[in-house]
């Protein structure tokens, strides 16, 4: 039998307040995730670029980017996951999704969306500018 990957989470409470809000924002990428991404790691098939490696540790750091709206990349940045595999232990342990204050943000309350993209609440009028000014640069 082959042997899977285990995942842990450096803060597991956290990282599933921003699962639960990437699923309730951006769907696309929520489903790549959990459908797609998850299981190719598990099997060992590991994603994405290469940030750092420890070789004391044993340990490589991955950044994979999520697929997501071109509009709310440009306003928000893409999405992305950060993990760290431990070869030794078959272990991968998630460390974030980013970006974490938009997603922490729609997590603790419910975000408004202008022309399809969301609005942070702390930063509304800085949002709602580069929307409008990317819709301007598109036409």
């Amino acid at each position: 039998m082959k042997e899977t990957y285990l995942f842990d989470y450096i803060n597991e409470n956290e990282f599933h307040k921003l699962e639960r809000s990437l699923k309730k924002y951006n769907m696309l990428a929520y489903k790549k995730l959990y459908f797609e991404y998850y299981p190719s790691l598990k099997e060992g098939q590991f994603l994405g670029e290469v940030i750092s490696t420890n070789k004391s540790n044993g340990t490589v750091t991955y950044k994979l980017k999520l697929p997501t709206d071109m509009l709310f990349a440009k306003v928000h940045g893409a999405i992305e996951l950060y993990y760290i595999v431990y070869e030794q232990e078959k272990i991968i342990m998630l460390d974030k999704l980013e970006p974490v204050d938009i997603l922490s943000e729609g997590h603790q309350s419910e975000l408004i969306t202008y022309k399809g993209v969301m609005v942070s609440k702390e930063h509304s009028d800085k949002d709602i500018f580069k929307i409008n000014l990317l819709n301007m640069i598109q036409k």
